[in-house]
């Protein structure tokens, strides 16, 4: 019993650990963050002094005089600025235009403010309350026009995330001390230095080029489509070649912006090579049979073709497949490859008058001729089917239930369908066939019975029957 009182006793000291009290935590957290509040209370403490002061009040008058000043030179702006860049109802900058007119008065407002602030320095006045204005404006204007061209909600809310927290860095000073933090984190590869400032400038230059190629490549498609002299492959050709050179040299300028030197990875560039044509064999390909399709305008958009059954207009002719549009609205991607290698039946190639081979049999009973011109009849009452060439009706054979004959028709339009026509034309027949009597037949087969088992009939019996 004394042993285990002994070990319970000294078991105590060690469970009963002195906890930290409420004023030791608030003294760490204090001591911890103490150069910060310091440093936010200094910055405080000089934005008070500087906005509060005699300069400090001459600027903010200053500031809503000139706002007051060019809000009434607003409407001579916009006059002059309509002058400039006319309305246009199919205009693509449409919303950057009227964008770009509303933000006249800011923009004056803040050009008199750039021009206000040597004048207060030679003056003797201080211009903080100007440079703070100044930042603040021009992160409004910024948003504004980047916002009016960006349409994705979150990438429009993360620039002006970013755009206000660089114009609150620069306010309070802070813009080149967090740039230099930025910078010190850095890694070293060979004689490359790479820090986390370079990183995100590479970062946010990449993507500022990557959307203005990708703008710019839908500015340039949307003026090629309106070119009239222009066949639709070379556009689709000078479309998809603009928009890989725009993409290689964001790129370039992306790595130039980091700091790496283009030359070095020449070295490297065989094995990428290597690496692409294993590993983005069909892509290259697709992309290579895009090129060619688009140079030899064998299928170019707006083509009718059948591959594989499939028949349908070409709506879209990309860089690494093509898009078939059939009648019943459904999209077939076909890769480009594929239309290299595999048969292509072009109805629209060279020329877009087609012609159709309709059968149609007739009972063995009718009048040939009468039938022959009621097909003609109904030749001419359907639509979309042309004079020039001649439309015929030959008899193609004599069938096992019918006379077959074969209506050949012309149309210069199959982009609007192939079956549609032949239906219509079938309907116009029927009609006319009822109207005059011609028989369609029904399919006709003779039945032989041939029984090895004698049957004898006795007339007698069956008189007595009947």
């Amino acid at each position: 019993m004394r042993m285990t009182e002994k070990a319970t006793t000294a078991a105590k000291p060690a469970k009963e650990a002195p906890a930290e009290t409420a004023e030791e935590i608030t003294k760490g957290v204090t001591e911890t963050f103490a150069p910060m509040l310091e440093h936010l209370d200094s910055i405080y403490q000089i934005i008070a002094f500087r906005v509060f002061s005699y300069h400090g009040l001459v600027q903010l008058c200053l500031i809503l005089l000139l706002g007051v000043v060019c809000w009434f030179l607003r409407p001579t702006a916009i006059k002059a600025f309509d002058r400039l860049w006319p309305s246009g109802r199919k205009s693509q900058l449409l919303k950057l235009r009227t964008t770009c007119q509303q933000l006249l008065w800011p923009v004056l407002w803040l050009i008199t403010l750039w021009v206000a602030s040597p004048i207060m320095r030679e003056l003797g006045y201080a211009t903080y309350v100007l440079r703070i204005a100044t930042s603040l404006l021009n992160a409004w204007i910024f948003i504004r026009l980047i916002t009016s061209v960006v349409k994705d909600p979150f990438w429009a809310k993360a620039i002006a995330i970013v755009t206000w927290v660089i114009a609150a860095l620069n306010i309070l000073r802070l813009l080149n001390p967090t740039i230099a933090l930025l910078d010190s984190i850095a890694v070293t590869v060979g004689d490359s230095r790479f820090s986390l400032y370079l990183v995100i400038k590479g970062a946010l230059i990449a993507a500022f080029m990557l959307w203005f190629a990708a703008s710019a490549t839908q500015l340039l498609q949307a003026r090629l489509s309106k070119a009239k002299n222009l066949t639709p492959s070379v556009k689709v050709l000078i479309g998809q070649l603009s928009k890989f050179g725009l993409l290689a040299l964001a790129v370039v300028v992306a790595l130039n912006a980091v700091g790496i030197d283009l030359t070095a990875l020449a070295v490297l560039s065989g094995a990428i090579g290597v690496g692409i044509g294993f590993g983005l064999q069909k892509i290259v390909s697709n992309l290579i049979s895009g090129i060619i399709l688009l140079s030899d305008r064998s299928i170019k958009p707006g083509d009718v073709i059948d591959v594989g059954g499939i028949v349908g207009w070409v709506t879209t002719l990309g860089a690494r497949y093509t898009s078939v549009r059939t009648r019943d609205g459904t999209e077939h991607l076909i890769p480009n490859e594929e239309l290299i290698i595999h048969q292509v039946v072009n109805w629209s190639h060279s020329d877009k008058v087609v012609r159709r081979k309709i059968p149609i049999g007739i009972h063995y009973d009718s009048d040939l001729l009468l039938a022959k011109q009621l097909i003609y009849d109904a030749i001419s009452e359907t639509t979309r089917i042309l004079d020039d060439p001649k439309p015929n009706v030959l008899l193609r054979g004599f069938g096992d239930s019918s006379v077959d004959l074969e209506a050949r028709i012309w149309i210069n339009d199959p982009e609007a369908g192939l079956s549609n026509v032949a239906s219509e034309l079938l309907e116009n027949v029927w009609f006319k066939f009822k109207e005059n009597g011609v028989e369609i037949p029904y399919p006709q087969r003779d039945l032989h019975l041939r029984s090895s088992i004698p049957v004898n009939l006795d007339k007698a019996a069956l008189k007595k029957t009947g």
